[in-house]
């Protein structure tokens, strides 16, 4: 292992630790943040719930325009660093704004919340896109892929679960009101721009490709339309993240209105990090002997344990942590697995298509992740006002029916959706190791790729 790539590897890693704490703080928290502290009616809840949605699917969309900018862009810098940079200085600020009580009418609030919310999206997407694409642009060869990606994603396990734990008893620590969630959001702001310098300063990228010519509009849709294994990668992977988020948004809502204890989150919230962690450090190792269909099949089989035993539990925090380490153990193999899956339709793509767009196919990955997001947002909205949650002055004022409509929104339309991601993926998903393998070879062979790629898949 060249000191390039061990430095590459930890540098990348690094800056994710901040990315998901922001990441967390905004897609899991900022439905709390609206309903818990600054108590808004179910009228303008009902307002926010479709403007999240409509903001984020149109995020996600101009994901791949995004991608496609990247590709164009040439620089001193390179492809990435300088959208990087604009990025998360831009989203740090207007994290702070949306976290901030403007002291606004209903139909103000309306307003300024749903352009702050667009700006933050598409200010996310500028940081988002080149930072993930970077990890395809590193090296070619899949097993140092799958150590970059697992330590990139271990360090984001670490910053997102962080929040999961710190962030109820650390605002109620500062008050619980809008004071202390922006306080919060200012630390949490502070440490992703401190790891974002030093991915911009740590990383030194290769030279893995050919120089092509710049992507048009035009031709932007033919590059993910036709990559047809990026496609249902896409899918199974959106129905996935779906239900994986639309799980993991209701925590504060469950301990609080089912289990009774609001302040079991935070202890939970650590087992669940744990139990994550654990999944990204023993995948190489299971990585050794299993291929990746093999690791996924079993994966998907622990998630369905774990949402069984997690359905049928008594309110006992034993089962029900042990629940939580069989859904997040799982889920740590299939985020991996859905990252590294895309980084080798980069190839594909390459081979079927002629041209190498690894920002474009990438900016699927944030695609996925935000399109699950916001239908998973929009899932826990809805429950939230229809099952009374939202209007309930105490847990005691939400009814039995009401609560069971969580349980079900949170446990078994996400086992639903998971399942038919996996049935999605063994049914059309066909880039095994030794498909791959041919696939760098005939672009090595027909001149696609650079020296240093040939080194760097050797």
């Amino acid at each position: 292992m060249s000191t390039v790539e061990t430095r590459n590897r930890w540098a990348l890693g690094i800056g994710t630790v901040g990315r998901d704490m922001v990441y967390a703080l905004v897609s899991l928290y900022l439905i709390v943040f609206l309903t818990e502290v600054l108590d808004l009616s179910d009228a303008v809840m009902w307002w926010v719930g479709w403007m999240v949605l409509a903001a984020r699917l149109f995020d996600a969309v101009m994901d791949i325009v995004m991608g496609s900018i990247v590709d164009n862009t040439r620089s001193r810098w390179g492809h990435y660093k300088p959208w990087i940079f604009v990025g998360v200085i831009a989203s740090s600020v207007l994290t702070l704004l949306i976290f901030t009580d403007l002291n606004l009418d209903d139909t103000q609030f309306v307003a300024v919340f749903a352009l702050l919310y667009l700006l933050w999206g598409l200010t996310w997407t500028m940081n988002d896109i080149p930072y993930w694409s970077m990890l395809p642009a590193l090296s070619l060869d899949q097993r140092e892929r799958e150590r970059i990606g697992a330590l990139a994603k271990i360090f984001a396990t670490l910053g997102l679960f962080s929040v999961v734990v710190a962030i109820i008893p650390v605002t109620n620590a500062l008050g619980g009101d809008a004071r202390a969630w922006l306080l919060f959001a200012t630390a949490v702001v502070a440490i992703m721009l401190v790891g974002q310098m030093v991915t911009l300063v740590g990383v030194r990228e290769p030279h893995l490709s050919v120089e092509q010519e710049k992507i048009t509009l035009r031709e932007l849709a033919s590059v993910v339309l036709k990559n047809d294994q990026l496609l249902w990668t896409a899918v199974s992977m959106v129905l996935f993240m779906t239900g994986y988020v639309t799980t993991t948004s209701f925590g504060v809502y469950f301990f609080k209105y089912a289990y009774g204890d609001e302040g079991m989150y935070a202890p939970f919230g650590a087992v669940l990090g744990v139990a994550q962690l654990t999944g990204f450090l023993i995948f190489p190792l299971f990585r050794k002997r299993f291929s990746r269909r093999t690791l996924y099949t079993g994966a998907t089989a622990t998630i369905v344990a774990g949402y069984i035993t997690f359905f049928f539990a008594p309110m006992d925090m034993l089962v029900i942590g042990i629940a939580g380490m069989l859904l997040f153990m799982g889920q740590a193999f299939v985020v991996l697995l859905m990252l590294v899956f895309i980084t080798d339709c980069i190839e594909y793509g390459h081979w079927k298509l002629g041209r190498r767009n690894g920002a474009v196919t990438f900016a699927l990955q944030p695609f996925i992740n935000k399109v699950g997001a916001a239908l998973a947002t929009q899932i826990v909205s809805v429950v939230v006002i229809v099952s009374g949650i939202n209007a309930a002055a105490t847990p005691q004022d939400v009814s039995a029916e009401g609560l069971l409509l969580m349980r079900m929104a949170m446990l078994v339309l996400p086992l639903v959706l998971i399942v038919a991601g996996y049935l999605i993926y063994r049914a059309k998903y066909t880039i095994d190791e030794a498909m791959y393998d041919r696939i760098v070879a005939d672009l090595r062979a027909r001149g696609q790729l650079s020296d240093s790629a040939s080194a760097s898949a050797s």
